[in-house]
């Protein structure tokens, strides 16, 4: 299969403290890969670091063959990466269709006089982005919740809706930070059969982080474990949660 993305040796210091050291990791198109590890184990400033948040001291980061390292995030986005975060980023004074349709941005232009005047071009527009919005907010079951202010969904929802705002973005990769981060067993079993849906259906390779180990066995075809900003083990999903030094450092801490 094709290389979805390709990291070698990333790393980065803040300060006297190496953070990522020599990180290498290397995903297929269409598969679903985990990140895991101890707290404070580098795990989501890997995640920066692929996103533009932070830019690395050393190391190369490319994407369906395309050298995006270093770059900001928003030329990252429009390259084909979209994450969530560990803790989620809302804009929670905007309506579920608001939040989901300022994801489709980067795909849907108008001029500013357009959108004052509401000529009939702007009115196409936003018919086909109210339409493409309502698509990915039927795949989370929220399509009946619209016009809700993002800051009213029960959690567990909007959770969804950070992922159907980074759909919207159409990335080639998405990027999901603990997805499974305070919700309970029947929300997370939920959560799982939609990565899969998504995964299945929109063709997306997906890199997660998460804690929840039923998550990770359950979905994750291969795994990445960091401990103190290094690759602590690589491979099958069974063969690294059955690895001796895998369970001395995270699963038995």
């Amino acid at each position: 299969m094709a290389v979805m993305l390709d990291v070698k040796n990333l790393g980065i210091s803040f300060g006297g403290l190496r953070a990522v050291n020599g990180f290498d990791l290397k995903i297929e198109k269409g598969e679903l890969y985990g990140l895991i590890g101890p707290n404070g184990a580098g795990k989501t400033t890997v995640f920066n670091l692929l996103t533009g948040v932070y830019k690395p001291n050393e190391g190369c980061v490319m994407l369906d063959g395309q050298d995006i390292t270093g770059k900001s995030t928003i030329e990252i986005n429009k390259a084909g990466i979209a994450r969530t975060f560990q803790n989620i980023r809302l804009f929670k004074d905007m309506s579920v269709l608001d939040n989901v349709k300022a994801g489709l941005h980067n795909h849907y232009k108008y001029s500013t006089l357009a959108g004052i005047f509401r000529t009939p071009s702007f009115r196409r527009t936003e018919t086909e982005m109210n339409e493409r919005a309502i698509e990915l907010l039927k795949v989370f079951d929220l399509d009946g919740e619209v016009d809700y202010l993002a800051s009213n969904l029960p959690y567990g929802k909007q959770r969804k809706l950070e992922i159907a705002r980074a759909l919207a973005t159409e990335p080639k990769l998405l990027l999901l930070d603990e997805p499974a981060a305070g919700m309970n067993p029947n929300e997370t079993q939920e959560l799982m059969d939609t990565i899969h849906f998504v995964r299945d259906n929109f063709h997306m390779t997906i890199l997660l982080i998460e804690h929840d180990m039923r998550l990770v066995s359950g979905i994750c075809e291969e795994l990445t474990v960091l401990n103190f900003g290094e690759v602590l083990a690589q491979g099958k999903t069974a063969e690294v949660l059955n690895n001796p030094q895998v369970i001395t450092a995270y699963l038995g801490e």
